[in-house]
């Protein structure tokens, strides 16, 4: 089966092709976690060294890469959420979507198509549950808006750690708590579902944020048995391998095990109306790892590479593809799934013929690199609310990082208790995101870090962490995986290095990049300067259904 056999040509929908039970065209079903990493079972055959992804437990993920395909070099344009969706809705980088190409302030650019918007108008039935990109506008956009969001059963699948803990606390069982919480991922997709007219294809995102910060201390262990022990040896150089850490780690493999339990709940659906076989099911995660070092916000691959898997008609399934993809791509590959062709300005490209290839390894010669920055993540992590400006070319071999002002903290300012040689409450670190290092959320791990500052023994992984950067960053991955060994400065690398940044550099023009074309431009400007007030914790509650959320749905 291939786009064309289901009524579609040259990106344009057959008439025929809109709602016919003949030529149907498929549905599109985006499962998208919060700060979810490349972590799964999936992933561990792809592995090269013991990591997690060998003891996570992920059996409907792990079915969907069977059935579909893989990919091995997936990255986010940017490890923020707002950037990453901004550029994931609208096909373009997180530079190309104005004010969303910050955090907390985002404004959507309502001149800017996006993807689902565009499939609504093409006759598809949109709808989204959790979070998607949510600036606080009853309008379309860019997506959501009360009248696409399907959340009547309630929130509370998204603190999955928390509220099946007070379930059990509560007396009930971890089973009856699991099966309470998946009902309402169930009962809200059968809504929008409901809602859905005879023969209307499908574009539904399931966006929780369970693997956000924070998750329920020991819930870990507590809920689904991982044992933190059983990760000593598993964790990359640039975190502790001690219990805090291995503990933090465990607690959050229990909320990706959540997780793969919420898709499954999806699939069974899918199967239970009959068309598991018409749609096209795309699991992924907007960054990596929260609260801890090397992870979210940062563009190392702990920061910007994710798990794929994509399954569905006129995917040949069983393979592992080696072609790099940035996430943006989904924007215009969802478009050609549905028959739309794309609009002015979108850069991303389809990857519909890496899907749609029968190949396993690199299918496009041409896709062998990526790149991905940040700009601002919150407000207040350095004076002034300025930003941290960095991009990055990722190749195979190599990873470059050009640090556009390395005379500003990468993670925020240190904060003022430890400028005055003092330690922050151990509660008020693991809570807290804004008491210290404001780019890395609160979370165990961080408290340990800071509470351990001091001792030599550990000053290579702080300074991993917090220190200040050079403006060039290269590593050579074939000797270092963990890209912690910065060769910018051997000379035996100067030849690398100078073509890495003419790469990069050409990119970014080519791109019209502000912080290349004007030399920082607008981010160094009001309003992407403007204060914004920060919220007291790392994630806040979530509001009842129907809320407007504050502008960028958080960190």
């Amino acid at each position: 089966m291939n786009l064309r056999a289901m009524g579609l040509v040259g990106g344009v929908v057959l008439a025929a092709g809109v709602g016919s039970a003949a030529t149907p065209r498929p549905n599109i079903v985006f499962c998208f976690a919060d700060d979810w990493g490349r972590h799964a079972g999936c992933y561990a055959a792809l592995d090269d060294r013991p990591t997690i992804n060998a003891l996570l437990k992920t059996p409907v993920i792990d079915r969907l890469a069977r059935e579909g395909v893989v990919f091995r070099n997936a990255f986010v344009p940017a490890p923020s959420c707002t950037p990453c969706r901004s550029a994931l809705l609208s096909g373009r980088y997180f530079w190309q979507t104005g004010r969303g190409a910050i955090l907390q302030g985002a404004v959507w650019d309502p001149s800017i198509p996006s993807y689902p918007l565009l499939l609504r108008e093409a006759g598809y039935h949109i709808g989204q549950t959790y979070k998607v990109w949510s600036p606080g506008t009853p309008n379309d956009a860019p997506y959501g808006g009360p009248q696409h969001e399907y959340e009547r059963a309630g929130r509370r699948y998204n603190q999955f750690s928390q509220n099946a803990s007070r379930l059990v606390k509560a007396g009930r069982t971890f089973e009856e708590a699991k099966a309470e919480l998946l009902a309402e991922v169930r009962e809200n997709f059968r809504q929008y579902l409901a809602d859905r007219k005879p023969g209307q294809p499908l574009c539904y995102w399931f966006g929780p944020t369970l693997t956000h910060r924070e998750f329920e201390r020991d819930s870990g262990r507590a809920l689904w048995g991982i044992d933190p022990a059983r990760l000593r040896g598993r964790l990359p150089a640039f975190l502790p391998d001690v219990p805090e850490v291995r503990m933090d780690m465990a607690d959050y493999m229990g909320e990706i095990q959540a997780w793969d339990a919420g898709v499954g709940v999806i699939v069974e659906e899918l199967e239970r109306i009959g068309e598991i076989d018409r749609t096209v099911i795309v699991v992924s995660g907007d960054h990596g790892m929260p609260g801890v070092p090397r992870g979210k916000c940062n563009l190392y691959d702990f920061g910007v590479a994710v798990a794929l898997i994509v399954r569905g008609p006129g995917i040949p399934g069983g393979r592992v593809v080696d072609d790099f993809v940035n996430l943006m791509d989904l924007a215009p590959t969802f478009l050609e799934i549905g028959g739309v062709a794309p609009p002015a300005g979108m850069t991303a490209r389809s990857m519909w013929p890496v899907l749609s290839s029968t190949k396993s390894g690199l299918v496009d010669p041409s896709r062998t690199w990526v790149v991905t920055g940040r700009e601002r993540h919150v407000a207040g992590a350095r004076e002034g609310n300025r930003p941290y400006p960095h991009r990055a070319l990722r190749t195979k071999d190599f990873l470059y990082v050009r640090n556009f002002a390395p005379d500003r903290w990468p993670m925020g300012m240190p904060g003022a208790e430890l400028d005055a040689g003092r330690t922050p409450p151990l509660e008020a670190l693991e809570h807290n995101t804004f008491i210290c290092y404001a780019d890395m959320d609160a979370s165990p791990t961080k408290a340990w870090l800071v509470m351990n500052r001091e001792d030599p023994a550990w000053a290579h992984v702080l300074d991993l962490a917090f220190a200040r950067r050079p403006a060039e960053e290269l590593y050579d991955l074939r000797n270092d995986r963990d890209q912690i060994r910065n060769v910018a400065d051997d000379p035996s690398y100067s030849t690398v290095k100078e073509e890495m940044s003419r790469r990069l550099m050409q990119i970014l023009r080519e791109q019209n990049d502000p912080r290349v074309t004007e030399e920082g431009g607008m981010f160094e400007r009001s309003p992407f300067t403007d204060s914004v007030e920060a919220p007291p914790r790392a994630r806040p509650t979530p509001p009842p259904s129907g809320v407007a959320r504050p502008a960028g749905g958080g960190q």
